[in-house]
Order: C-alpha cells, then sequence, then structure tokens
C-alpha cells in the first residue's frame, strides 16, 4: 500500500508549524488549466504541487483567480517588460516551458544556460513536488522486477547529482540539502525477508552494489531499529536531498540565467497549419504547436514548447488528440514528523534513510539534518482525489512503529496527500512528441526528484539539437504513439453501389474492437449489459516503492 511520493503530489497540512520553504498560504502551482472544470485542481504543474494549510481536503472545481505575485526584486523577471506577473499581449521567445515545478525548473535552467530565450509559465513556480516529496535519490533501492531500463536512466541521475548539487549551489548561492548518507532497506518477518531476499538477488544480478546484512548488523547502523528486525540491505550509495531546498535554489538560478517567468496559467496551445482549438486539432497532420494562450490573456509565441504539467499535462487544451501523454494522477500519502529537542540532544533519531518490507507492504523513513522525518508513502489509484485520510496515515504510522518504535514520540507537523504523474510503464516521456514543436517532460510517476538533473540535461539536448541523447531514447514519447492508419482500400463494388443509392447492409451484430490506444477516449465508460449487475471497483495499487 506504500511507496514513494516523489513526483506531483498535492498536499493538506497542518496548520499550526510554518515552514519557510513553503509557498504563500493559498498559492496554487498548477500551469494547466484542465478543460474538464469538475475535475479537482490539486496536480501540480511540473509533477509536484504544493501544500496548502488546514485539514480540509482539496475539492473540484476550476483553479482560483488570483493576483500574479509581484517578482522578487533585481530579478530578471522585474526589470523585463514581458516578465513575471506582466499582463503584454504577446511575448516571443525560443523555448515555452508550461510548469514551474522541479522538472519545469531544470528544463529551463539548462535551456538559458545554451543560450535559449526561455520563458516558463506557471502562477507559483517552484511549488511543486518538492514541498511533498521526500527528496529519496534512490536508483538502487527503487529497483522493481521489470523496469531494468528505468533503472539505467536512475543511476544516470544519481551519478549526475553529486556535481549537480554543487553546481546549483554555486549558480544560486543556496543549499539543496545534498546528503551522501547511504540507505537501509530492512524486513520485520519472514515473509518480508523473502521478500527483500528476492530484491536483493535482483539488484546482483544488475551489477548493483548492495549489501546483504543481518538483523543485529541492520540494528548496529540503526540502534532504534526494533528487535524484530530479520535483515536488510545496506546501499552505500543510495542518497537523499531536501526537495523544497532544490526547488528554491532551481528558482533563484532560473532568474539568474534569464528566465522570464509569467505567473498565468496556460489556457491553451496554439498551433500552426490548420487551427488551433481542440475540434480543430484532433490529429497532428500539417500542424505545429507554436505558443500557448495564457489566463491572463498573454499570447506567448515560442520556436519550441516543453510541456511539464505533471499528471495535468494530458489536458492543456490544444494538444491534438494523437499526442495527448497517457499520464494519470496516483495518490500519495505521507506524514511529516520532528525530533523533538531532548531526543535530539541524545543523539541522531536516524542517520540515513529507513525503507522498510512490513507485512508485504513497503515504507520509508527519511532523516532530515533540520530534525524532520518523512514517513511514506500509500499508492492509491483514485482519480484526482487528494483527501488526507484517517486510514492512510494510521497504516503509515502502524508500520513506522513496526519498524522504529520510537517513531511515536515524535511530533506531528504535517499531514500530506497528492498526485503523481504516473505512466503506462512508470517511466517518464521525454523528448520530441509526434506533433513538430512540442517536447514532452513529464510522467516521472515516483522518481521525478531522482531525475532531476539527467531530465534537466536531455531537455537541454533535445532543444538545442532536435535529438535525445542515446541513453534517453528509450524514454521517447513516441513509444505510445498509436500506430499510423491504414491507407484506404480501394472502393469494393458493393460500396460503389452504396454511393450510388443502394440499400446499406444491416450492421454487424458485434462492433469490432478499438484499436490499440495509450489514451483513454473521452465520455463515460459503456454501461454494462442490463441482465448482468456492474462489477464492483476498488482502487488498485500502482507499483510500489520499496
Amino acid at each position: 500500500m506504500h511507496a514513494s511520493a516523489e513526483d506531483g503530489t498535492t498536499a493538506t497540512a497542518s496548520p499550526h508549524h510554518d515552514d519557510p520553504h513553503r509557498p504563500p498560504h493559498g498559492a496554487r502551482p498548477e500551469a494547466v488549466i484542465p478543460e474538464d472544470p469538475t475535475v479537482a485542481m490539486s496536480q501540480p504543474a511540473s509533477d509536484g504541487a504544493a501544500p496548502t494549510t488546514g485539514a480540509t481536503p482539496r475539492t473540484a472545481g476550476p483553479p482560483p483567480t488570483t493576483a500574479a505575485p509581484a517578482p522578487a526584486p533585481g530579478s530578471v523577471a522585474e526589470h523585463r517588460p514581458d516578465g513575471a506577473g506582466a499582463a503584454a499581449s504577446d511575448v516571443r521567445c525560443d523555448v515555452l516551458v508550461i510548469g514551474g515545478g522541479i522538472i519545469g525548473l531544470v528544463t529551463a535552467w539548462r535551456a538559458a544556460q545554451r543560450g535559449l530565450r526561455t520563458v516558463l509559465a506557471d502562477p507559483a513556480p517552484g511549488g511543486g513536488a518538492a514541498q511533498v516529496a521526500a527528496g529519496m535519490l534512490a536508483a538502487v533501492t527503487e529497483t522493481h522486477f521489470g523496469e531494468e531500463t528505468l533503472l539505467g536512466l536512475n543511476l544516470a541521475s544519481a551519478r549526475r547529482y553529486p556535481d549537480f548539487a554543487a553546481e546549483l549551489t554555486e549558480a544560486s548561492g543556496q543549499p539543496t540539502g545534498y546528503r551522501a548518507c547511504g540507505t537501509l532497506a530492512v524486513a520485520l518477518d519472514s515473509d518480508d525477508r523473502a521478500q527483500l531476499r528476492d530484491l536483493h538477488a535482483l539488484q546482483q544480478r544488475c551489477g548493483l552494489d548492495a549489501r546483504w546484512l543481518t538483523g543485529r548488523e541492520c540494528r548496529r547502523l540503526e540502534p532504534l531499529l526494533a528487535p524484530g528486525v530479520r535483515g536488510g540491505v545496506w546501499v552505500e550509495g543510495d542518497h537523499q536531498i531536501d526537495p523544497r531546498l532544490l526547488a528554491a535554489a532551481l528558482l533563484t538560478a532560473c532568474r539568474r540565467a534569464g528566465v522570464t517567468f509569467r505567473h498565468s496559467w496556460a489556457r491553451r496551445l496554439t498551433l500552426a497549419g490548420a487551427g488551433e482549438t481542440r475540434e480543430a486539432a484532433e490529429h497532428v497532420d500539417g500542424r505545429r504547436a507554436t505558443g500557448a494562450v495564457l489566463a491572463d490573456g498573454a499570447r506567448v509565441a515560442a520556436g519550441q514548447v516543453v510541456l511539464a504539467g505533471g499528471s495535468l499535462s494530458g489536458r492543456l487544451a490544444g494538444l491534438p488528440a494523437d499526442v495527448v501523454p497517457p499520464v494519470r494522477p496516483v495518490k500519495g500519502q505521507l506524514l511529516r514528523l520532528r525530533v523533538p529537542a531532548p531526543l535530539a540532544a541524545a543523539g541522531p533519531f536516524l542517520s540515513r534513510t529507513v525503507r522498510a518490507v512490513v507485512r508485504g507492504g513497503q515504507i520509508y523513513l527519511v532523516p532530515r539534518v533540520n530534525g524532520e522525518l518523512i514517513v511514506g508513502a500509500t499508492t492509491e489509484e483514485l482519480g484526482w482525489d487528494t483527501t488526507v485520510t484517517a486510514g492512510g496515515l494510521y497504516e503509515l504510522l502502524r508500520d513506522a512503529h513496526e519498524v522504529l518504535p520510537g517513531v511515536t514520540e515524535l511530533e506531528l507537523v504535517e499531514t500530506l496527500a497528492g498526485l503523481r504523474p504516473g505512466s503506462p510503464d512508470n517511466a517518464p516521456l521525454l523528448g520530441p512528441s509526434r506533433l513538430p514543436g512540442l517536447v514532452l517532460a513529464t510522467g516521472h510517476h515516483r522518481n521525478g526528484v531522482l531525475l532531476t538533473p539527467v531530465t534537466g540535461d536531455v531537455l537541454a539536448d533535445v532543444l538545442t539539437t532536435g535529438e535525445l541523447p542515446p541513453h534517453a531514447r528509450p524514454f521517447t514519447p513516441l513509444r505510445f504513439s498509436p500506430a499510423p492508419a491504414p491507407a484506404p482500400a480501394p472502393a469494393t463494388a458493393p460500396a460503389r453501389a452504396e454511393a450510388n443509392g443502394a440499400r446499406r447492409p444491416p450492421p454487424y451484430a458485434t462492433p469490432p474492437p478499438y484499436a490499440t490506444s495509450p489514451v483513454a477516449p473521452a465520455g463515460p465508460a459503456p454501461a454494462p449489459a442490463p441482465d448482468r449487475p456492474a462489477p464492483a471497483t476498488r482502487p488498485t495499487d500502482a507499483p510500489q516503492e520499496p
């Protein structure tokens, strides 16, 4: 039931504790307006979302109309007539990035470093998954059966992180919270131990650096672990970062690099070739993405458009139907706790990230240097629901207590819930789409923070060369594109006769099967046959994070 909430989560938080890295109360980071106003506007702009205060869950409805915040003093936007919050009628640039979460920010930063005039559209940039995610850089312990190709990309990004964090700190003058602390995965009973043994065997087959430990060796590393821990896997190379600090640093680095911020929603993608409306753009043929119309009325004309809108990426108006990214929302709930001063004075509560298999489920505990402890996360296929539930939080605390009994003595700081942007194969969509001028950077699911460095590098290459680098080619959005329709066959004699007024033959008793497509057709699902009761439905778990 538990897995990572690294990517694409919207939060509900405890109102009793202020965090200097959280956006202002009421700030909402979604950059894409969904076409259907009944959809809950709780998904973040770029694989992420910002927490809101209070215990009331988000409800369905269109985004609120809010005044654009003033640009920061001395920022690039402050000195540009088309900068942050300006309502200029026309803006021209080389690259328009739709979505200001960590994926959108790193894309904009790298594009600006390559000399491209870059505009980023988002009402609250920097308020994405950074406000919710745990920040595990767990390429090895995140290994899953059947995801060996994704493992390669995860490892490539993890190797980049030390230099990436150092470069970002130098560019922004701000810390990122990067910690090379390692990760310990543990198991509680014999069944959990067998499951972890299987995962360790997969890690060894993949040539990964992961060492099996006995329960006693695990407790030697982390003395506060429960006595019942039966064994574990120590991965020295899986580290962590503070996503809130990461987002803040990226925001500053973008401003210093010359990125122009438009604090507004992207209302509609604009196309050249054959109309701009959804109705007039069902297919790519002869069309090209040329920019977007924003909610403040501005039209941004761009040589290339990067869609980094998290699980709302597919709901941007104007997208031709055959390039809509197959991204869905995957709900996750997690907790933020704080170690009380008397306990902290006695020594570190945890020295490294601990992941655990508890009765077959997965849970993680990520300690911060500021005394916080992140506990997460559930994985729930519940559409756009972002309600924080008693059941979800109970499961997290119950399993955390099984692994680390002292967790119940910690102070509860925040309760969080939100949406990850999942793809059909749990891997991101990176690179050019079938629509010329449109580049995708979405679908990172549980790996958004981990994949931030490699995503920025890949997108910079794509925007300057038009080509995906070899290590990123398996993640092209074209892997989900429907096959081209066959050319129409010559008219047969019956068809010619029908065209000349002959009577149409009776329809088939059974309709032909639907064409394979990664994008669900619009409209409600077909109703069940009247003589057969509708099947009961229940949420299903997405692939989980150990």
